[in-house]
């Protein structure tokens, strides 16, 4: 069993540093925490960005990679000491390898609360195309 839990933390971090990302600590996941749905030709991304200023996020859309990136700045605080300090600051990205081919072009964000929603649709010249059986 401890085998198998050193491994498992090892795969953890081998993925953290191939997605650029911050780990908290062995148990939490990847910054920033999202979920992804598909539904019919499109997935749903939403990802939760705390604290986190619209300028300061980056989302890129390329065949079947959908990169959201950016940079939490830290709070400027004068003449004050940490006590303690759990919130982390600096760049990060995330890369979503999505089921399809997406189209760049009709991709939505929207950002409320904190919560990133981004929409990708299907591209047109990735959907499955009936082919028509030609008889003598």
């Amino acid at each position: 069993m401890l085998l198998d839990k050193r491994k498992h933390h090892e795969i953890d971090k081998l993925m953290e540093s191939f997605f650029r990302g911050w780990s908290l600590d062995e148990n939490q996941y990847v910054y920033p925490g999202l979920n992804a749905w598909k539904k019919d030709d499109t997935i749903i991304v939403k990802a939760e960005l705390p604290g986190i200023e619209t300028d300061d996020i980056d989302i890129s859309v390329t065949g079947n990679h959908l990169v959201i990136s950016g940079n939490k700045k830290s709070e400027k605080l004068k003449d004050i000491e940490y006590h303690r300090q759990e919130r982390r600051y600096g760049e990060f990205s995330r890369t979503l390898f999505l089921p399809f081919n997406a189209d760049p072009s009709n991709v939505e964000a929207t950002f409320r609360n904190g919560i990133l929603s981004v929409t990708v649709p299907r591209a047109e010249e990735d959907k499955p195309r009936k082919i028509a059986i030609k008889t003598n």
